[in-house]
């Protein structure tokens, strides 16, 4: 006899979830449905009953690309589901804040992808991989990506047929700039003369701006350049960058409304300058990051820039070494954009230091929440918080947050 199962929520990852639990991923809350069930998960699935909010995904790749994980939702569910997704985060922790309405980027507006590209007895296989999967599905309709990173899929696939095994997948990030495509390879041939000639060759014959192989730059035929506000900055291959435009203006706007009037910031996690630099236009600067590289190029963005106050760096492991007290005293306003881990250890700190403001941007908000948890305790209040989806249809979330001290006149 088939067995069926009651879908009572979703999961962080946007499964399903039955009593058990039992998960099941494309299902929605309140959804009758059957199939195999392997230990707690069920796969082979027949939605018997479907939700009211169930949709036709939009991408006839659905089905088999991994890249997705909720276009079978109406996007209402969606925004809703995953400004919950932070406030349960917050219960959690026994906290609260007023929510600003989510910004969602539009379909079609991711401007960095990496793509698997396996050589063949035919040729190449290039997209992305299906859920849990070693398969790759092609993409050429794919509704996440720019149209300028779809058409360079073919980059790709020439990169494979020049420097790929046919044993192994090769990686191949590609980047939209100011000047054209931005291409960092992992997991190719070991580099020799005659393939970095050739990878040479590739890179004028495409007219890529740079690209790079296992971490060493092969060829730039110009400095792919990101804009933060009124600076050009050329981040080092592979280097943190926001998914979408619009996503990072978002995430800017919120940053920028929660240290409003602030004259001296420090930037803590600021990677290549996207907060740091706009808000120099108005404010003193100081960013702090780990990788050195990063700083570098944010400092030379800074230097050819015009119009924007001072900008000071420093590369720094704020996991092992975050900023005391007495150095985060300089300044009237803190902000923090840490990886999924969180800042735990420089928040801990931020508690001590009691600064009046706090902008902290998170893309993950159990660590998030947790470190909220460590700066009201000691005297803070969480004034909004701002939910950003730049990663549409998937079950990632982003957040801003405004952080304010009680005792302020």
């Amino acid at each position: 006899m088939t067995q069926h199962y009651t879908i009572n929520r979703l999961g962080h990852q946007g499964d399903g979830i039955a009593d058990g639990p039992i998960y099941a991923p494309r299902t929605l809350p309140g959804e009758v449905v059957s199939g195999t069930l392997l230990g707690q998960f069920l796969s082979d699935i027949r939605v018997e009953t479907p939700s009211d909010q169930r949709v036709k995904a939009p991408c006839r790749h659905y089905k088999t690309c991994g890249g997705c994980q909720m276009q079978h939702a109406a996007d209402d569910f969606v925004a809703n589901w995953k400004v919950d997704v932070v406030r349960n985060a917050l219960a959690a922790q026994g906290l609260d804040a007023p929510m600003r309405p989510i910004h969602t980027s539009p379909e079609r507006s991711r401007r960095r992808a990496t793509i698997a590209v396996r050589r063949t007895k035919k040729g190449t296989l290039a997209g992305f991989h299906g859920r849990a999967s070693e398969t790759i599905t092609e993409i050429p309709d794919c509704h996440l990506l720019h149209p300028t990173l779809i058409d360079a899929i073919p980059v790709a696939e020439a990169l494979a047929m020049l420097g790929g095994s046919r044993k192994g997948v090769l990686a191949v990030t590609l980047t939209l700039s100011e000047v054209g495509l931005d291409v960092a390879v992992k997991g190719g041939k070991p580099l020799d003369g005659p393939l970095e000639l050739a990878l040479a060759q590739a890179t004028e014959h495409h007219g890529l701006a740079r690209l790079s192989w296992d971490d060493e730059v092969i060829a730039m035929r110009t400095p792919p350049i990101q804009r933060f506000g009124t600076a050009g900055v050329t981040p080092p291959p592979g280097a943190f960058l926001q998914a979408t435009k619009d996503g990072e203006q978002a995430l800017l706007q919120a940053v920028s409304d929660a240290t409003l009037g602030a004259k001296r910031i420090v930037d803590l996690f600021a990677g290549c300058g996207t907060f740091s630099l706009p808000l120099a236009r108005t404010a003193a600067v100081h960013a702090v990051e780990g990788e050195a590289e990063m700083t570098k190029a944010l400092d030379q963005g800074w230097r050819k820039a015009q119009g924007l106050k001072q900008v000071t760096t420093e590369a720094r492991d704020l996991f092992r070494r975050p900023l005391m007290p007495d150095e985060l005293k300089k300044f009237d306003a803190v902000v923090l954009d840490p990886p999924r881990a969180g800042a735990e250890a420089q928040v801990a700190e931020l508690a001590q230091a009691q600064r009046p403001v706090l902008a902290y941007v998170s893309c993950n908000p159990v660590t998030f929440a947790r470190d909220a948890k460590i700066l009201v305790n000691a005297g803070y209040t969480l004034e909004w918080v701002q939910v950003v989806d730049q990663f549409r249809w998937s079950s990632h979330t982003e957040l801003a947050a405004r952080f304010i001290l009680n005792n302020l006149p």
